[in-house]
């Protein structure tokens, strides 16, 4: 960690430094982007399904939202590593690229709520956590701090994304024991949602000390 709370905004939690003169509209960012645009089309196709709007069966509807939704966690795996790898770095994308995971992942657990395929107390768990980081964040920066995700955040994302796909796929019917796997794999994405903000809060716990 830096010296200073002020040089937390030049390096993230795996020590990349933001790069000068960077232009913001690079590659890293665009897929951030395109991660944020995609939950659109995802959850219109998967409520829509849902809602019958694309006529009986939820098959089509579903295959094609988890396309998109696979193809979105894939960007989030490439951003960051393009932007490091190629000196990319930027507060932009230090901002975005959590925040693009969490609006993705949320959307997807609210409609698996509202799919009656995961339980409404869970997600408000792992929403409650987002707001409170997200408050957290608001002020780090009114202090010129900019947070970067951790580790620990990324392994939450991570489990929350396999929660979401296993939730769409929904092979209960077919494969036994499937439901017990959803439920194991929904509470450690849990367990990890409580570490990774206590663990997020103590390493800046000096934004809060000011």
């Amino acid at each position: 960690m830096a010296n200073s709370p002020k040089n937390t905004a030049d390096k993230n939690n795996n020590g990349a430094a933001e790069q000068p003169n960077v232009n913001i509209w690079n590659v890293p960012n665009v897929l951030t982007t395109m991660r944020v645009i995609m939950i659109i089309p995802f959850v219109i196709v998967l409520l829509g399904g849902n809602a019958g709007w694309f006529g009986d069966g939820m098959f089509v509807p579903s295959m094609v939202a988890l396309g998109i939704f696979v193809v979105a966690c894939i960007t989030d795996f490439l951003d960051g590593r393009i932007a490091r790898k190629y000196h990319l770095v930027t507060n932009f994308g230090k901002f975005m690229d959590p925040l693009a995971d969490k609006v993705l992942v949320s959307s997807g657990l609210i409609c698996m709520v509202a799919m009656e395929r995961i339980p409404a107390w869970v997600v408000i768990i792992i929403m409650a956590r987002e707001f409170i980081i997200s408050g957290f964040r608001l002020v780090a920066s009114d202090a010129g701090i900019v947070i970067a995700a951790s580790y620990w955040g990324k392994f939450k994302t991570t489990f929350q994304m396999i929660l979401v796909v296993m939730a769409i796929v929904d092979l209960s019917a077919w494969v036994p024991y499937y439901n017990i796997a959803v439920t194991v794999v929904m509470y450690i994405a849990l367990a990890l949602t409580v570490i990774s903000l206590i663990d997020y809060i103590w390493k800046n716990r000096q934004v809060i000390m000011r």
